[in-house]
C-alpha cells in the first residue's frame, strides 16, 4: 500500500500491478479468434445466399425456352438468372390475379381443390400460413413480450401474434375476458414451439424488435440488444448489493473522509 499523492494525505491505494504481457501463443490466439469472428458469419451468410440462387435457378432454368436462356449461347453459365425471371413470374402472377378476371380464375381452381379430401386441407393449411406471414396490414408477429412461465417468478420471451378470438374467448372465460394468441418459441430453433393464450394483463410488452427478439432466442441469451437502464434502478441495484461498497476504493474514500 502506499500514499496517493494526487488525493491528498491519508488516501491509501493498493499497489497496482505491472502489466501482464501476453506470450506469442495467447497472442496468436486472440488473433485467430477475431478473424473467426469476422469471417464466420460473413462465409456462412454468403454460402446460404449462393446455395439459394444455385436452389431456383436448378428450378426454374429447365422451363426457361432456350432462346431466352443465356446458359445455351454462352461460353459460361449465368447465376441469379433463374431466381430473376422467377421473381418477375410472381410479380407478373400477382398483376393478373390483381383484377376481377384473375380472381374468377383463381376462386375456380380453389374451387376444384376443395374437392379433394386431402389437397383441401394441404392447400388451405399453407394458405393461411402464407396471408398471415406476409400480409401487410395484419399484426401478427410485430411485439415481442414476456410472460411468467412454467411457473411464477420465471420469465420467458414470447411473440405475440394476434388477439384471441372465437370459441376460444367464449370457452376460456367469456367476451370479457382479453386474451392475446402468443408463440413461446425454443432454443435455438425458434421455429418450434408452443401456442398459448394468455391474458393480455399478464403479458409485458418489449420495447425490442423481433428480429432483436429472435436474435436473442437464438442465441440462447448471449446476444441481448441494448436497452438503457435508468439512474434510479442502478441506483437500487447498488444499494441491493452491499458487497459493491466494500471495495478497495470506497474504505479508501470512507478513510480519507474520516481523516
Amino acid at each position: 500500500m502506499k500514499s496517493n499523492e494526487e488525493g491528498g494525505p491519508g488516501v491509501l491505494t493498493p499497489d497496482a500491478p505491472p502489466p501482464r504481457r501476453l506470450g506469442i501463443g495467447m497472442r496468436l490466439r486472440n488473433y485467430f479468434l477475431t478473424g473467426l469472428v469476422i469471417a464466420a458469419p460473413l462465409s456462412i451468410t454468403i454460402y446460404i445466399t449462393w446455395s439459394f440462387i444455385g436452389w431456383v435457378d436448378a428450378w426454374v432454368k429447365p422451363w426457361i425456352p432456350e432462346r431466352y436462356n443465356p446458359d445455351h449461347y454462352l461460353p459460361f453459365t449465368v447465376p441469379g438468372f433463374g431466381l430473376i425471371v422467377a421473381v418477375l413470374a410472381l410479380i407478373f402472377l400477382g398483376a393478373a390475379t390483381a383484377n376481377l378476371f384473375g380472381r374468377t380464375i383463381v376462386a375456380y381452381g380453389e374451387m376444384m381443390l376443395d374437392r379433394m379430401p386431402l389437397v383441401r386441407s394441404i392447400y388451405r393449411g399453407l394458405k393461411q400460413i402464407f396471408e398471415t406471414v406476409l400480409s401487410q396490414t395484419g399484426n401478427s408477429f410485430q411485439k415481442v413480450g414476456l410472460i411468467e412461465y412454467p411457473r411464477a417468478g420465471l420469465w420467458a420471451i414470447v411473440f405475440v401474434a394476434t388477439e384471441t378470438k372465437g370459441e376460444l374467448v367464449h370457452k376460456a372465460g367469456g367476451e370479457e375476458t382479453d386474451l392475446l394468441s402468443v408463440f413461446l418459441p425454443t432454443t435455438p430453433n425458434p421455429t418450434s414451439g408452443f401456442l398459448l393464450f394468455v391474458p393480455r394483463k399478464d403479458v409485458q410488452i418489449l420495447d425490442m424488435s423481433v428480429e432483436d427478439g429472435a436474435k436473442l432466442v437464438i442465441s440462447g441469451g448471449l446476444v441481448a440488444p441494448p436497452h438503457p437502464v435508468p439512474a434510479a434502478t442502478k441506483d437500487r441495484r447498488r444499494t441491493d448489493r452491499p458487497e459493491l461498497s466494500k471495495s478497495p476504493q470506497g474504505e479508501n474514500g470512507r478513510r480519507s473522509a474520516a481523516e
